[in-house]
C-alpha cells in the first residue's frame, strides 16, 4: 500500500512535466493529493459509478473515464499547490496517473 502511494505521489510530480494544465507546487502539494486521490478512489468512486452505473452500462464502461476525471478535478480543487485547470486536463491527467502509477508499481515488485 505504501508503494502505491509512493507511486501516486511521484505520478502526480511528473505529470505537469507531460500534460498543460496542471500545477503542482512542491513535493508536499504532490504527496497530499496522492493521499487524497487515494481516498476519493477507495470511498468516494465505489459510490459514484454504483450511481452512474446505468450510463456506464450504456457507455460499455466508458463513463467511468468521465467519472474518473471528475473525481480528479474535485481533488484538484480541494488540495491547495495542486491545480487542474478544466475538465480535458483532469481526463488526460487522470489517465496518465493510472498508467504512471502501474508503471511504478510493476518496477518496484
Amino acid at each position: 500500500m505504501l508503494v502505491r502511494f509512493l507511486g501516486n505521489a511521484i505520478a502526480i510530480l511528473l505529470l505537469p512535466y507531460i500534460l498543460r494544465g496542471i500545477e503542482v507546487h512542491g513535493v508536499g502539494a504532490a504527496i497530499v493529493a496522492a493521499l487524497l486521490w487515494g481516498l476519493v478512489n477507495a470511498v468516494l468512486r465505489p459510490v459514484v459509478m454504483l450511481l452512474t452505473l446505468p450510463l456506464n452500462v450504456l457507455t460499455l464502461g466508458l463513463f467511468g473515464l468521465v467519472v474518473n476525471a471528475l473525481l480528479f478535478w474535485l481533488v484538484g480543487s480541494v488540495v491547495s499547490g495542486f491545480v487542474v485547470h478544466g475538465f480535458w486536463p483532469a481526463f488526460f491527467g487522470s489517465i496518465l496517473m493510472g498508467l504512471l502509477s502501474s508503471l511504478f508499481s510493476y518496477f518496484v515488485k
